[in-house]
């Protein structure tokens, strides 16, 4: 199945527009008016390439420019301000293939960010952006080639899980690196290659919370004696105060003798 035609193909068939010289240049001229007709996002160039090719690179947009054609097949974005990717933010553009996010200021994606284009998308770059991490969500059904370079990745397991289902564009994967990692000794190197050597980075995310809970038992443990043993001490303490308290009572031998005494003077 080839690509869809252009809609101005779609209203003139090319047997209709190869038959004659007067009308092949009607046909131009209609598919000049279409393409014109297309609503184009302000600050941005449309074009038509089977489809619209959206091109708004290095026009300090920090947004998803919204009102963008439906019939968009190209959405170029690179080296603008955008510094995040809300939900659902092509959801309209059930064409798009290509997908140009490269060299923005992008820190976060929302887990539905590419509901809707995720299937038909066939390129994806988010390279030179400040991305760190990425729900592992925001890639369902992803087919896309995808650029992840030069982002300042701190390597743990969600992001050990999200590469694992996505086809990563070769030319690019060794950029892909550790700029923090749960495990000091892997940063600075490409996380593909610390993956390769059978690091796995789920176990240190287990290890780690086995180590807090063992930690966490531990203090409630130490908690628990402390208590006991200052529980012990003080009661010791009231039973030594007691005893030295009846003691110091008279004996009941005392009080007679002295009851006796006390009849005879009488």
């Amino acid at each position: 199945m080839g690509p869809p035609q252009p809609r101005w193909q779609a209203l003139f068939p090319s047997s209709f527009c190869v038959s004659t010289s007067p009308v092949r240049t009607l046909c131009l001229v209609a598919a000049l008016m279409v393409v014109m007709a297309t609503p184009c996002p302000k600050s941005c160039h449309c074009s038509e390439r089977n489809g619209v090719v959206v091109q708004c690179v290095s026009r300090s947009l920090d947004q998803i420019p919204p009102d963008l054609p439906e019939d968009t097949v190209a959405l170029l974005l690179s080296s603008n301000r955008i510094s995040h990717i809300p939900n659902q933010a092509f959801k309209d553009l059930r064409r798009l293939k290509e997908l140009d996010l490269s060299h923005n200021h992008i820190e976060s994606i929302d887990a539905g960010a590419f509901l809707g284009v995720s299937e038909g998308l066939r390129s994806l770059d988010l390279s030179n952006n400040q991305l760190r991490s990425v729900p592992k969500e925001a890639f369902t059904k992803l087919r896309a080639r995808i650029r992840l370079s030069n982002n300042p990745w701190h390597c743990e397991c969600s992001l050990q899980e999200v590469l694992r289902e996505l086809r990563l564009d070769p030319e690019t994967v060794n950029e892909v690196s550790c700029h923090t990692s749960v495990q000091d000794e892997y940063a600075g190197r490409p996380v593909i290659q610390v993956l390769d050597s059978g690091i796995n980075f789920c176990n240190f995310h287990h290890k780690t919370t086995d180590v807090a809970m063992f930690v966490t038992m531990f203090c409630w443990f130490a908690m628990v004696i402390a208590y006991v043993i200052y529980y012990v001490r003080h009661n010791q303490e009231d039973a030594r105060r007691h005893m030295e308290y009846l003691k110091s009572l008279p004996s009941s031998s005392q009080i007679t003798k002295d009851f006796d005494t006390a009849s005879t003077v009488l």
